[in-house]
């Protein structure tokens, strides 16, 4: 009888082993250093979708690699429509492989929903998971071993750039590619309370095995920003702590080693942290570091995610509330900061894990090598600074109109959840009007575009014409930042500094100078201002007073005859 017992309890764990392994994933089948390809993960997710009501598996619009981009969500109450969902509980939005050679969250991610499907860890009763399994799909197809030369493993992973060759985080404001309009559609549809971005860092070495970004708290809002610097990073890395890990920020340094200091990262809206701030989303991106083994790696991704997930899911009502109130901070006639710097009044330190740093005789060039030591571990407190300053503030006007013409910056707006309304007739509206003063280009192609950087505008109130179908938008909305973000040209990564209006930049007509030079002397003489302020001119600026063809060109950009498209700026706000 002993012995039918015996058979029976082997048999039955036969048999749990088998189920159990049924659901190992790619990578945990393997050496601990291999990570799942694209067609892997998506079978690994639509296996635990067949097997599990909690879990569904969605298209959500294509990628430039031809291939759909892809949502995995996690529901234990198995609903799915997030027009419920987000009434009641929080989302959290899980965004894996946008650089595809950094693969840790796309296996990380698989644990995570497993053992939540089967109860291995708690799941959520107040937040829902949504994940993006592979988000550079292209990249991901592009596998190699190389690309990432100074990564430790896995054996294989995608590229950073995607199928068109676009670094997808720089994307998010000017979205050029297919899977970044993907990405705002599933942003915009979840409504995502918290965002998690997962990578693995690269630059100086540490002890670290996690670092982190959490959105720049003073770009966030207040409400918003409080709360994250005081209370939601602290809590999380407390918790990763009970777990035996160590964290750190971002080690983003200021000269060749982390001792020397460094400050936190600043996330501009191309970025996808950056994006996801502006519609007062709390945002974090997991930096793994890339020296540390692959299967420690993946495993403090998977803690962090736990961390936030629990967080979020103890403190969701207070966190759906500050982003209501977040809202609040942006009204018509507030200050609106555009640009953001290091405030270095504020400078700290905090405890950090590093190795002594030295320098060596390089044994590849004729140079001196950086290198750290890995035998000389140390804790000491290095410099840091958290907070950032205003460096430039507009005012937030009202209302912004963009003429009809616009079409491709409309689109955009739209497609980012923005409300427009088109003007019902013809009409004229005193508005404030920019014209481009100066910027600079830079004189290298940067993710498709010439960037313009330090744009300076000078503004004047104007009645201006607008015709039937011409826009209007509103700033009390939920994308006001966005707007102010996008619409006002000194903002770092406005649509002005991406190149979305550089027609203005260009003169469409002109004049001949033997012409022209009948009709300037009879403006000159027609207009005893104009006359003065030339004469003065030439007196003041010797160069100016040597160079007819710049004084005909003045006297021309000074004249009715001058275009008024050339430097003014087809954005206009009403105070």
């Amino acid at each position: 009888m002993k012995s039918i017992f015996n058979l029976l309890l082997l048999f039955s764990l036969s048999v749990l082993s088998q189920k159990n392994n049924k659901y190992d994933t790619f990578f945990e089948k393997g050496n601990g250093n291999q990570s799942a390809t694209y067609e892997e993960t998506i079978k690994y997710y639509k296996l635990l979708a067949n097997d599990f009501p909690t879990i569904k598996v969605q298209e959500t619009g294509m990628t430039d690699s031809g291939f759909p981009l892809h949502i995995v969500v996690f529901n234990p109450d198995k609903e799915f429509d997030f027009n419920k969902i987000t009434t009641t509980k929080a989302v959290i939005l899980i965004n894996n492989g946008i650089h595809a050679g950094e693969p840790d969250g796309i296996d990380a991610s698989m644990q995570l929903y497993r053992d939540l499907a089967l109860g291995k860890i708690k799941a959520p009763k107040n937040t829902v998971l949504v994940c993006i399994p592979v988000y550079n799909i292209g990249g991901a197809l592009n596998r190699n071993s190389t690309s990432r030369a100074n990564q430790n493993g896995p054996e294989e992973y995608g590229f950073r750039g995607n199928a068109r060759n676009y670094d997808l985080n720089r994307d998010f404001i000017k979205s050029d590619t297919k899977n970044t309009k993907s990405f705002v559609s599933i942003f915009q549809n979840t409504n995502a309370d918290v965002f998690i971005d997962n990578h693995v860092s690269n630059g100086s070495d540490y002890q670290y095995k996690l670092t982190y970004i959490m959105t720049q708290h003073n770009k966030l809002g207040t409400a918003l920003g409080n709360f994250l610097n005081e209370e939601m990073m602290p809590a999380i890395v407390n918790d990763l702590q009970k777990k035996k890990i160590e964290s750190t920020p971002y080690v983003n340094t200021f000269s060749d080693t982390p001792d020397k200091g460094f400050g936190q990262f600043f996330e501009s809206p191309r970025f996808a942290t950056g994006y996801t701030s502006l519609f007062n989303t709390i945002g974090f991106v997991v930096e793994t570091h890339m020296l540390k083994k692959y299967s420690d790696r993946v495993k403090v991704t998977y803690e962090y995610m736990r961390s936030a997930i629990d967080f979020t899911d103890t403190n969701f009502q207070k966190i759906k509330m500050l982003r209501v109130q977040n809202e609040a901070q942006y009204l018509p006639n507030k200050k609106y900061t555009i640009k953001w710097e290091l405030d270095t009044t504020k400078k700290t330190t905090i405890p950090f894990l590093g190795f002594e740093a030295s320098y060596k005789k390089s044994e590849a060039t004729t140079g001196n090598r950086l290198f750290y030591d890995r035998t000389k571990p140390y804790k000491k407190e290095v410099p840091y600074i958290k907070e950032f300053k205003a460096v430039k503030e507009i005012e937030i006007p009202r209302y912004y109109v963009i003429p009809q013409g616009f079409w491709p910056v409309i689109d955009l707006l739209k497609h980012n959840g923005i409300s427009i309304k088109p003007i019902k007739n013809d009409t004229i509206i005193t508005v404030e009007r920019y014209r481009i003063a100066d910027f600079k280009t830079t004189p290298n192609a940067y993710e498709g575009h010439y960037l313009h950087r330090n744009t300076n505008v000078k503004s004047t109130i104007e009645k201006v014409s607008f015709r039937k179908g011409d826009f209007l938008i509103t700033t009390q909305q939920k994308g006001v930042k966005y707007l102010l973000e996008t619409l006002e040209p000194e903002g770092l990564d406005s649509f002005f500094n991406w190149n979305f209006f550089d027609t203005l930049l260009q003169q469409k007509e002109g004049y001949s100078d033997y012409v022209f030079e009948d009709t300037a002397a009879q403006l000159l003489k027609d207009n005893t201002n104009l006359k003065s302020e030339f004469e003065d001119l030439k007196a003041k600026d010797p160069a100016f007073n040597k160079n007819p063809e710049a004084q005909l060109d003045w006297i021309y950009k000074h004249s009715d005859y001058y275009e008024k498209a050339h430097l003014n700026y087809p954005v206009y706000r009403i105070l």
